[in-house]
């Protein structure tokens, strides 16, 4: 899908915008965990997520291309909107968000401080994003969508930093929203030739890639109603799925107690604050310890955008 030449020519147009993230090796991790444990942090990038990477170099090849567009607008629970809105303000774009109703507030304001058009509009992702589609036919913009080749070329940058940066992993966890990490972590993966195994997480209140990949086809479910907003996705994307079936070990589930234990766990043992999605990489690990016990894990830690009194109510729950 991906050649390294790709994912080098988009770390040249990311790294315009932002340094690369860290990785770590945190021992306290490893204590609870029983195996090392290497974070990559996408909770430092511009936006506080992973996803700027993606909107970075989208941006940079729709200007590229030359195609005169009125605006761009996209759905999301958002940090997909602000990567959006980042990148198309760097391009002198005018930027609309839609996001569904009562949406986080924090991440609402947000994508206004970078510059978008807020829509509400609504009860989930799914339905803003029928919105959005409706009202790019409406005004004459130009639709940007969740999963796009440039979003995964762009993203797939932080899968090579972390790949090049520590040594060799047995296992990444990846949380999946709509499947761009995880698809350019396995892009990176297969072009450096690894044996690393990669591992999807999901929310057990959101689990359409879970089933969808325990039935080799796209299987949609009536509601995502979880605290990890950045992986409530009722509908599959095929593209993604087809990619995450050739490429995936496995799909972990894990419940919204798992996550807010993970999230506790990440604040405990590397004063790290995250979001829901951002900690599920370390609930599934945790669901998973006895397998991977002694073992080298990569876990991705794809943001730390949350509303304070979630994240309060998270860190009470112990």
């Amino acid at each position: 899908m991906l050649s390294l030449q790709d994912v080098e020519d988009a770390a040249a147009i990311v790294y315009a915008a932002m340094p690369p993230t860290p990785q770590y090796a945190w021992p306290l991790l490893a204590g609870r965990t029983g195996c090392e444990v290497w974070v990559k942090h996408e909770n430092h990038t511009p936006t506080g997520a992973f996803k700027v990477r993606g909107g970075l170099v989208y941006m940079d090849r729709l200007k590229r291309d030359g195609r005169e567009v009125a605006g761009v607008i996209s759905a999301t629970r958002g940090n997909h909107g602000q990567s959006i809105a980042l990148a198309a303000a760097r391009a002198g774009i005018a930027a609309t968000i839609v996001v569904p109703e009562g949406n986080s507030v924090e991440k609402n304001a947000a994508m206004r401080a970078f510059g978008a058009e807020l829509v509400e509009a609504g009860h989930d992702f799914d339905a803003a994003r029928e919105t959005a589609m409706q009202l790019a036919g409406e005004r004459g913009l130009s639709m940007v969508p969740s999963f796009h080749r440039d979003l995964v070329c762009g993203v797939a940058t932080y899968a090579h930093e972390l790949f090049r940066a520590a040594p060799l992993l047995d296992t990444v966890y990846v949380p999946i929203g709509l499947g761009s990490g995880i698809c350019g972590t396995i892009a990176v993966r297969d072009a450096l030739g690894l044996s690393t195994k990669v591992v999807g997480v999901v929310s057990t209140e959101a689990p359409a890639y879970a089933l969808s990949f325990a039935a080799g086809k796209v299987v949609a479910t009536n509601s995502a109603d979880t605290m990890a907003d950045g992986m409530a996705v009722r509908g599959p994307d095929a593209a993604a799925l087809d990619i995450i079936l050739k490429g995936a070990d496995r799909i972990v589930e894990v419940s919204d107690a798992e996550i807010a234990t993970a999230m506790r766990a990440y604040y405990e043992d590397t004063h790290q604050l995250t979001e829901g999605a951002g900690a599920a990489s370390l609930a599934a690990l945790l669901q998973e310890r006895e397998r991977m016990a002694g073992k080298r894990v990569g876990l991705i830690l794809s943001g730390g955008n949350i509303d304070r009194p979630l994240y309060l109510r998270a860190l009470a729950g112990g």
